[in-house]
């Protein structure tokens, strides 16, 4: 991977699994055919896609994809941190994807979906006769995850009680399955998500401390969406191709004052939200220009303060809103500079080292 490649994070692999992009993980080129059956469908060309789902130009993704990519031929447990709807599956299908058990199966568990009485079950599976209505053995989890990656979602809602079996297949890769007394030896890559603080939970007595430091080999941080206000546009471009392609419209042209509001909006439910507002836009647009419910956005204000866990973080937030109020510009007597009380070439160096960019701002 290069500095010139671009990322964005998008959740669309029921699109890969359609356009059959799921065969290898480096990107993948487009053939002439695929392109000119899109162009007599009506629908703009879309970003380039590989086999993991990422697409577009964010500095701060590209962080994201350099560490994951670097962590990814290891075996190393990995922690995956960030806010609902970042994407965070995707990262984890991006590790698989660059490890070399990308040919073996990746199996992911939502912790929080899962009643805790059947996540044991679920996890390691159990024997014919372990509890009422078990009339078979049941392979778990982990049984099917052997030699590839098991992705769990949500650990932080992982039940106290099941965390110390957890933490033996992390430590010995092995276990045994509910009702049963044969040992059980896995080759198991782990790779957990969450959008809790897992800290404190630990402060809290709800998540166990050595559970914690055996998931936390190799954090990897999700940006919100805030923090990549140039990936908006792009996405925004994205997903209006995506729908209008399903949707059977034509929809060729995006208002500029449409994308720059979409651009000042915090989305706190990131991604996830800018895609059902895409969604919902496209289903009102009767023409070729999208008519987007811009006076939604008006109503739904940043009703949550996020707590900045650093103050890089708390930095990068200050200087986006100052470009966000400046449109971009960063010196002069209406750039962001001045407000911040800054040089522009500190304010330039600034930008340059947490991975901001005036692009498309």
């Amino acid at each position: 991977m290069t500095e010139a490649c671009e990322y964005a994070l998008v959740d669309h692999s029921a699109d890969l699994a359609e356009k059959s992009l799921y065969s290898s993980f480096p990107e993948t080129e487009r053939q002439p055919e695929a392109q000119q059956e899109r162009q007599d469908e009506g629908c703009r060309r879309e970003p380039e896609l590989n086999s993991s789902g990422i697409v577009g130009r964010s500095c701060a993704l590209k962080r994201v994809l350099r560490n994951a990519e670097t962590v990814a031929p290891t075996d190393s447990t990995v922690l995956i941190l960030g806010e609902t709807g970042t994407g965070k599956e995707l990262v984890a299908r991006a590790i698989h994807g660059f490890s070399h058990r990308r040919s073996r199966s990746f199996v992911k568990v939502n912790c929080a979906a899962i009643p805790s009485g059947l996540l044991e079950s679920e996890l390691f599976g159990h024997e014919k006769g372990a509890f009422t209505g078990a009339l078979a053995r049941k392979i778990g989890r982990f049984d099917l995850a052997h030699e590839g990656t098991l992705f769990l979602d949500e650990i932080g809602d992982l039940p106290l009680e099941l965390q110390p079996k957890l933490l033996r297949v992390l430590q010995e890769q092995e276990f045994e399955r509910l009702g049963g007394i044969q040992t059980v030896r896995v080759n198991t890559r782990l790779v957990a998500a969450t959008s809790r603080d897992l800290s404190h939970l630990v402060a809290d007595g709800e998540f166990r401390g050595d559970l914690f430091y055996r998931l936390n080999v190799f954090p990897l941080r999700v940006p919100p969406l805030r923090e990549r206000v140039e990936d908006i546009p792009l996405l925004v471009h994205f997903f209006v191709d995506k729908f209008a392609c399903r949707m059977k419209k034509h929809i060729e042209v995006i208002p500029e004052e449409c994308l720059e509001k979409l651009a000042r909006h915090p989305w706190p439910g990131n991604i996830r939200e800018l895609q059902n507002f895409v969604e919902r836009s496209v289903i009102l647009t009767p023409g070729r220009t999208l008519r987007a419910p811009l006076s939604e956005l008006q109503c739904v204000t940043a009703q949550t303060n996020p707590q900045l866990t650093t103050l890089e973080d708390a930095e990068r937030a200050h200087i986006l809103e100052a470009l966000r109020r400046s449109k971009g510009l960063v010196g002069g007597a209406r750039g962001a500079a001045i407000p911040l009380g800054l040089r522009r070439t500190t304010l330039a160096y600034k930008m340059k080292k947490l991975g901001i960019s005036r692009q498309l701002l």
